[in-house]
C-alpha cells in the first residue's frame, strides 16, 4: 500500500448527500476480485449516458476536474451495501483522499486499508472547502496527514482528528498484510520453535 504522507491536489467538489457504495461502483462491477481498472467505472451512472458516453454536467468529466486527487462530498458518504469495490475504484480513478461531515462505518474502515483518507469536519469547514475545491484546478489543497489539517489555495487551515493507529499504517503505507509482515521475526521464530517441540506437526 502507498503511503500517505502530504498531498498537494486538486479537489472535486460533489456537495450530494448519501452517496452509497452502488453510486461509487455499481453492482456489475463487482465480479473482479482485482483493485485495479475499476477506475474507469467510478461513479458509472453519474459519469455516463445510456450510450456510454460522458455527461458532460458530472463534476469529474469536467476539464479541471479530471485529476482530481481530493473529493470534497456531502455528509453520509459511503453508504449502503458492504463492498470494499468501492475504494477500490476511488483510489484507480485517482481519489487518494474524501473529505465529508461523516461516513458509513464500513467505507470508513475500508478506506485505510486501500490508502485513502477519509476526513471528518464540521459542517462549516466542509462548507468552506467546498467553496474552495468549487474554484477549479487553479486552487490546490494541501492535506498533510502528520499535522492533521487541511489547507485551502487561500491558506486557510482546517484541523482533523484521526486513530492514531489508523493514522501509523497510513503514513508507513500498512495495510493488514504489511501488519502483519511487520511481526515476520517473531512468527519465524515462533514456527521454528513449533517444528522443534513438535516435529509430527
Amino acid at each position: 500500500m502507498d503511503k500517505f504522507e502530504k498531498l498537494t491536489a486538486i479537489a472535486a467538489p460533489m456537495p450530494l448527500i448519501n452517496i452509497d457504495t452502488d453510486m461509487i461502483i455499481p453492482k456489475q462491477f463487482l465480479k473482479t476480485i482485482k483493485r485495479s481498472g475499476l477506475g474507469v467505472s467510478a461513479f458509472y451512472e453519474m459519469r455516463y449516458d445510456t450510450d456510454g458516453n460522458e455527461t458532460p454536467d458530472f463534476v469529474l468529466n469536467k476539464d479541471q476536474y479530471r485529476d482530481a486527487n481530493i473529493l470534497v462530498a456531502g455528509d453520509n458518504f459511503g453508504c449502503g451495501s458492504s463492498r470494499e469495490h468501492a475504494p477500490w475504484a476511488l483510489l484507480d480513478f485517482g481519489i487518494r483522499c474524501v473529505i465529508s461531515t461523516s461516513f458509513a462505518d464500513i467505507f470508513y474502515n475500508n478506506c485505510f486499508k486501500n490508502g485513502i483518507l477519509p476526513i471528518i469536519v464540521t459542517p462549516d469547514e466542509l462548507d468552506l472547502l467546498m467553496k474552495d475545491a468549487e474554484k477549479g484546478s487553479n486552487a490546490r489543497m494541501v492535506v498533510d496527514l502528520e499535522s492533521q489539517t487541511v489547507e485551502t489555495s487561500d491558506g486557510e487551515t482546517v484541523r482533523f482528528e484521526i486513530d492514531a493507529f489508523r493514522k501509523h499504517c497510513l503514513l508507513n503505507g500498512l495495510d493488514d498484510i504489511g501488519l502483519t509482515m511487520e511481526k515476520s521475526a517473531s512468527i519465524d521464530a515462533f514456527e521454528s520453535q513449533l517444528t522443534e517441540s513438535r516435529p509430527w506437526v
